[in-house]
């Protein structure tokens, strides 16, 4: 860890009473930062004996963990295959951390401080301090960016993926709706978080939108928010591309994940990371994967992750033959 880094922290009051989040965070040490985690793990009779199963939930930007709410419930209690049933038959657990710059995460404030490896090697740094073992990654925006390269250090600790709205980024032109989100971050400093995730999610009540902007009481608390998209891999000479073109290599020459472990679902109603990379990024997978379409989504998909989070245990479980969303997409030798 480099040497002390600038940082504040957001009031703890600004975090009260959270729609359907009730979980207290935890916190690691990096340095002098304090990483912020939800940690929860499935209760009840049945949840004994066997090697715990961990969901590892990384958000994107401008998000933090509160984005898994609708999911997190899903992956403590959801049983595929048992109507009605609440419990799983074996333990699971759900670890969610905020990135630095998001959540109720120490928050850098010099722009320059928000690096690539910075990221990677904080998330690395946390996975090892907990140990976590028999992890299915959950990832989405930067999520992916950042946690699709994680198994390249630690293939071992990983057994599954549920891959939404994002992308590996090895220096390729993004496409203008990328550039256009670029290009609105910069002019915006203080950009009103909330009101940009409920544009696209109309569903939000006052109190989600709320939620979205708690971290954030004022512009100096954004020197994340701002620095994310200019961190992107547009280039083939910047920061992660090389550790992401050796992921996608992993990937696509792997017989580590089944098919079954790879499941994929992409928010139609995204204008950046939409249809078009997610069924490119679904075939970089050696052994396949499975891919559904969540036809009012958009960019921010847990915001449906329910029936996300519901259908991918199913997929995992075997039990998904007859949804009719569902598609195999198998491998492809293009590279990315």
């Amino acid at each position: 860890m480099s040497p002390q880094i600038p940082s504040i922290e957001t009031p703890s009051d600004r975090f009260k009473d959270l729609p359907d989040f009730p979980y207290e965070p935890h916190y690691i040490q990096y340095g002098n930062l304090h990483m912020a985690y939800v940690d929860e793990r499935s209760s009840g009779s049945e949840v004994r004996g066997g090697e715990e199963e961990v969901f590892l939930c990384l958000h994107g930007q401008p998000t933090w963990s509160y984005l898994y709410r609708r999911m997190i419930p899903v992956f403590l209690n959801y049983r595929p295959g048992k109507q009605g049933s609440s419990s799983p038959s074996h333990r699971r657990r759900v670890v969610a951390p905020d990135l630095f710059g998001f959540g109720r995460s120490s928050k850098p404030t010099r722009e320059e401080d928000y690096t690539y490896n910075f990221h990677r090697d904080s998330l690395l740094h946390f996975i090892e301090t907990l140990n976590l073992r028999n992890v299915t990654l959950v990832v989405q925006d930067w999520g992916g960016l950042l946690g699709l390269t994680l198994p390249v250090a630690c293939p071992w600790r990983f057994k599954r993926f549920i891959v939404m709205n994002t992308t590996i980024a090895v220096g390729q032109y993004p496409g203008k709706g990328f550039t256009q989100w670029r290009d609105y971050s910069n002019r915006t400093p203080d950009m009103d978080v909330g009101a940009l995730i409920a544009r696209g999610n109309k569903h939000l009540s006052q109190a989600e939108v709320s939620a979205y902007n708690a971290p954030y009481p004022n512009a100096k608390y954004k020197a994340g928010v701002r620095r994310f998209p200019n961190l992107v891999m547009t280039d083939p000479g910047m920061e992660g591309v090389e550790i992401s073109r050796k992921s996608v290599d992993l990937y696509m020459t792997s017989s580590q994940w089944k098919i079954e472990a790879v499941f994929m679902a992409c928010g139609q109603q995204d204008p950046v990371l939409g249809e078009a990379g997610m069924r490119q990024l679904a075939k970089m997978w050696k052994n396949g994967c499975y891919y559904l379409s969540v036809d009012q989504a958009g960019h921010f998909t847990q915001e449906w992750g329910g029936e996300i989070a519901r259908t991918a245990l199913e997929v995992f479980a075997d039990q998904a033959v007859n949804n009719n969303k569902l598609d195999k997409v198998m491998p492809s030798q293009a590279k990315l």
